[in-house]
């Protein structure tokens, strides 16, 4: 049988366990009629690109199929239908990878953040920013000042 990907966008209003229950009458309909899951992910509550019927935000999630070409399409018309479902969309791929997507993957690396790369220009070892009279140039003018009065230089005027 062929395989698939769907990633499905349920309204945010609804709680996750509600997206889950989307999922899975999903699932349900397609092991009913001879498909199967190989693949389910729940992406969270993420930040749509533009509104969809007045939703800023959506649940995703995503699903492998395996399931004959009739059975996809009876599933997205169910999809359609459902007032909970914002948007969903199915590709032909070639095999379902075993491993975490892409995004989730991505997400965990967000949650380890460790060294962020260095300080910014004109920042202190705290992080405090610096005033104007820390600025380079007024050090080394002071520093020049204090060098002259250790050798017992004058000011020429």
């Amino acid at each position: 049988m062929p395989l698939y990907e769907t990633v499905v966008i349920a309204r945010s209003e609804i709680t996750q366990a509600q997206a889950d229950a989307v999922a899975d009458a999903v699932i349900a309909q397609l092991e009913a009629e001879g498909g199967a899951v190989k693949k389910r992910e729940y992406w969270g509550l993420r930040s749509l690109a533009y509104r969809i019927k007045k939703n800023r935000k959506g649940h995703y999630i995503l699903l492998g199929l395996d399931a004959p070409s009739p059975v996809v399409l009876e599933m997205e018309r169910q999809l359609t239908l459902n007032e909970d479902v914002l948007r969903f969309m199915t590709i032909r791929i070639e095999e379902i990878s075993e491993e975490p997507s892409v995004i989730l993957s991505r997400k965990s690396d967000d949650r380890e953040r460790g060294f962020r790369g260095p300080k910014p220009a004109g920042r202190f070892e705290t992080g405090r920013k610096r005033g104007y009279d820390e600025r380079e140039e007024f050090r080394a003018r002071d520093e020049f000042r204090t060098d002259r009065e250790e050798f017992g230089i004058e000011e020429e005027i």
